[in-house]
Parts: structure tokens; C-alpha cells; sequence
């Protein structure tokens, strides 16, 4: 006797969209996220327990060779104070953005990651070395990115998520401002703007097709 053949089921194919799916769901968010601080509250600990003085890994404003630290920059930070400043906005917001899809978490992430850096590394000027650590940057990129996502996706969950993350952390933003001596607004400033373009890219697809939905809603009928 032959043994059985088995088929897929028609269906959905497995594909890559369909594991960022399973990716972006609560839990899996909430374990990449989790991670993500995991490391930097490691790096804390290690710096401070050694010293290793990891800060110097930060971004060296100015310097060709601070440029690498664009990419180690966000996981440091003067102190645990600084961190915790940082990880509970960074908690709340890279979990909000993951479930809306992990690939887009991590797109947007880059692009702000890199722009915010360029920021701080370009526009930070003053007496003596000037070494900025932090995932403000990062924070302040994501929580544009949920406030303009909405906007463009007219998405109405999307737009829900928008208005609950301004009413939580609107008034974060005057950090975009020069306000407060040692707070690299630079950083937060290139975020802020990394989080509106990264959201406008990252709906290229989505105004694509609510654009093609709608011509084909108002698109005449049949002339008999």
C-alpha cells in the first residue's frame, strides 16, 4: 500500500507576511521589546559595575569617527536614571508599533535610528568633546511614527492608536526644543522628523490602495 499524500489546504500560502503577522502579535511584541531593553539595561549594568565606560561608544558629534556610534548610541546611557527616562515611553511605544507589523517596527526603527544619529552627530556643537547616548532619539521617532501613521493610513484603529499616544506623550515633544542644557533636542528633533517620513514610506502601500478603492467605487457603471 502506498502511503498517503497530504496537500496544503487551500488558503493563504505561507509567506513572509503571514510570520510578521504571527510576529506582531501581543506576545511576540511584547518579548521583542522586552529584549530590546533587556540589552540595554545590560549594557547599564556591565558599564557601571566594571567601569567599562561604554558611553565613549556613543555618537562623537562633529568627529568621522563617531559616526559608527549612530548604531550603539541608542542602547547607552549616562546612568540608570537616563535610562529609565527612556525605557518606559520605549516600552510602551515599540510594543504600539510592532503589533501594527514587526517589519515595519524594524524599517522604521533603522531609518530613524540613522536619521536622529545624523542629527545629533551634525548639529551638536560646543566647547570639548561632545559624546550623545540615548534612545530618546529612537522614542521620540517612534511616537511621531504612530501619530502620522494614522494620518496617513486613515486607519481607523490606527487613527485610535494616534489619539491615545498624543494624550499619553504629546507633551514630550516640546524635547524637539532647546529647553534644557545637556538634552540633545538635536537627536530628539532628527527623530520626531525620521517618524513622519518613515510612516509616509512605510503607507506608500496602504494610500495605494485606498486610492485604487476609491476610483474603482466612483468609476461609472456599464453604459447599455
Amino acid at each position: 500500500m502506498s502511503a498517503p499524500s497530504f496537500t496544503r489546504s487551500p488558503g493563504v500560502p505561507e509567506t513572509k507576511q503571514s510570520l510578521d503577522e504571527r510576529l506582531s502579535r501581543p506576545l511576540p511584541a511584547l518579548i521583542t521589546v522586552g529584549v530590546l531593553l533587556l540589552v540595554m539595561v545590560v549594557l547599564e549594568i556591565v558599564d557601571a559595575a566594571i567601569p567599562a565606560n561604554l558611553d565613549l561608544y556613543g555618537i562623537e558629534a562633529q568627529e568621522p569617527d563617531g559616526l559608527p556610534g549612530i548604531f550603539s548610541a541608542p542602547f547607552l546611557h549616562h546612568g540608570f536614571a537616563h535610562l529609565w527616562s527612556n525605557a518606559v515611553p520605549f516600552f510602551v511605544l515599540g510594543f504600539l508599533t510592532i503589533i501594527g507589523g514587526m517589519k515595519r517596527f524594524v524599517l522604521a526603527s533603522i531609518g530613524i535610528i540613522i536619521i536622529s544619529g545624523l542629527f545629533a552627530w551634525g548639529l551638536t556643537f560646543g566647547p570639548g568633546t561632545q559624546i550623545i547616548v540615548g534612545a530618546s532619539g529612537w522614542v521620540f521617532g517612534l511616537l511621531t511614527y504612530l501619530l502620522a501613521r494614522g494620518v496617513f493610513t486613515r486607519n481607523g484603529k490606527q487613527i485610535v492608536i494616534s489619539v491615545v499616544v498624543l494624550a499619553l506623550y504629546g507633551s514630550v515633544l516640546l524635547g524637539i526644543f532647546p529647553t534644557e542644557a545637556g538634552v540633545s533636542w538635536q537627536g530628539h528633533l532628527g527623530g520626531a522628523v525620521a517618524g513622519v517620513l518613515m510612516a509616509w514610506l512605510l503607507s506608500r502601500g496602504d494610500r495605494a490602495r485606498r486610492a485604487s478603492s476609491s476610483v474603482t467605487k466612483t468609476s461609472p457603471g456599464p453604459t447599455l
